[in-house]
């Protein structure tokens, strides 16, 4: 795949009609076109891109947000109060391509034969029964990738809603060759001049889509976004009720790091004095040190946040679309081609609004809110005995299990991808209630009715595959 291009030798201003004239032939409102504009000029006049040095802000310390913990029984009923107010949002747009899917994400199997949307739509359902008059709305951000997967899944699929779930799109941006800032070209592939920008994206798209002022119009005034595949994450009227009774406008999430979310945006104070969300692309490569630093930065953004829709709407409305602090994210044209023409993908993220929000707060929230799963090692967990369902179809840690979250390490080489791991647990995960550690190293099948008991290996240096046979007690390790 061939994709050239020209160095210009202009200024952004000269370039930018080159991106406008191609947005506009896209269909994208002129709003976003607007948007775009900014943000490109962001990436052209600034030296810094979009970064945020370790000297611009300061760690956020246990008193300077409250728990979850602490709300009281005038939280829940004042949220209780609420719920007929509130929409469900679910971010939709991702491809596990990370786990070889060729679908929507949220379309996997995740436990007990259900897939993601298929629990999202039973935690709405049950929003809705808890409601006074059940009309709490799920509404799906699907990306170009997933919205016609997800939309005849849910034609074929009977749905526990009394209302089936509305969907709007991500836009689009074009991505910028690194090399000249022009537009990138690929006459072979088009698709891959375009990126999603990034959840951040999920103000605008509610506005343009007409979806913001329809909520508004229903009666909705809050919204409640978080990952689709986070099935930890559900509407609690405690959180809402904080929300309503300190009249904030955005809230988000935050939770106690451990090492696994070294990589994971952190909560911080800006030299200005309000909060700010930091991703590890907006940190400069001298400063990953302390970004990693979980004793330092001790919170980080679970995804999940609670924002004003009617706020929203007079924001954008005094000032126009959001502009989210920037993320500039360098990748390869072609993505399965590191050959192919360096470019920027011009992103944001949603939590970086705390920042814009005139009355922002966060709260931290129990792991229990936070269950994502990005690997299939989290798959394994999931799937397993460790996690089940509360009433509400939250999914949390089995009130049986005794020990931490287990920690499951698969060897990538055989497991990474989803029908790897199918093919090696075909009769379902392994019996792990009683597990610390699983670590399999090197190709190994598991057969059902295994039962692992605290810190176990698996480890096969042979080039053939090998079985662990059914009914077999793992505990400590087992090696060919």
């Amino acid at each position: 795949m061939t994709c050239t291009h020209e160095r210009p030798g202009q200024s952004w201003e000269e370039v930018f009609p080159l991106f406008a004239e191609k947005m506009k032939k896209a269909g994208l409102p002129e709003a976003i076109i607007a948007q775009f504009q900014w943000y490109y000029s962001q990436l052209c006049s600034s030296a810094t891109q979009g970064l945020i040095p370790e000297d611009e802000i300061s760690p956020v310390q246990d008193g300077d947000i409250q728990s979850m913990d602490a709300l009281s029984d005038e939280d829940r009923a004042a949220g209780h109060e609420a719920l007929d107010q509130v929409v469900m949002v679910k971010l939709n747009g991702g491809l596990g391509t990370s786990m070889g899917m060729p679908f929507a994400k949220s379309l996997l199997k995740v436990k007990d034969g259900k897939t993601f949307l298929d629990v999202i739509l039973l935690q709405a359902a049950h929003t809705q029964k808890s409601s006074a008059n059940s009309s709490t709305q799920l509404l799906l951000m699907n990306s170009m990738n997933t919205h016609q997967d997800v939309a005849d899944y849910l034609r074929r699929t009977p749905l526990p809603l009394k209302r089936p779930p509305s969907m709007f799109q991500q836009h689009l941006f074009p991505k910028v060759l690194a090399e000249t800032l022009e537009p990138a070209t690929c006459p072979e592939n088009p698709d891959l001049e375009w990126n999603p920008p990034g959840h951040g994206d999920i103000y605008a798209a509610l506005y343009t889509s007409g979806l913001l002022d329809d909520l508004l119009e229903a009666g909705k005034r809050y919204a409640f976004v978080s990952n689709a595949d986070n099935l930890g994450a559900v509407i609690d009227p405690s959180i809402l009720g904080h929300m309503v009774r300190n009249e904030f406008t955005f809230l988000m999430e935050v939770a106690q790091r451990n090492p696994a979310d070294r990589k994971g945006g952190h909560l911080a104070i800006h030299r200005d004095g309000h909060l700010i969300l930091r991703e590890i692309a907006q940190c400069p490569q001298e400063h990953l040190a302390a970004f990693q630093d979980i004793e330092r930065h001790s919170f980080f953004n679970t995804n999940s946040i609670w924002f004003d829709l009617q706020a929203l709407k007079d924001a954008i409305a005094s000032d126009g679309l959001p502009r989210l602090p920037l993320i500039v994210n360098p990748k390869p044209l072609n993505p399965r081609d590191e050959q192919s023409p360096k470019v920027y993908q011009l992103e944001t993220a949603m939590g970086a609004a705390i920042s814009l929000f005139n009355s922002s707060a966060a709260l931290q929230v129990s792991r229990d809110r936070f269950a994502p799963v990005k690997k299939t090692s989290d798959l394994l967990a999931v799937r397993s005995n460790c996690m089940v369902f509360a009433p509400s179809y939250q999914l949390r840690v089995n009130p049986a299990r005794c020990l931490p979250p287990v920690d499951i390490e698969l060897d990538e080489t055989f497991y990474k991808k989803v029908d790897q791991f199918e093919s090696r647990f075909p009769g379902g995960p392994p019996d792990l209630l009683e597990c610390r550690t699983l670590k399999v190293q090197g190709d190994v099948l598991f057969e059902p009715d295994i039962v692992c008991q605290g810190d176990v290996l698996v480890k096969n240096s042979t080039s053939s595959q090998k079985r662990i046979t059914t009914g077999t007690v793992l505990s400590g390790q087992t090696e060919w």
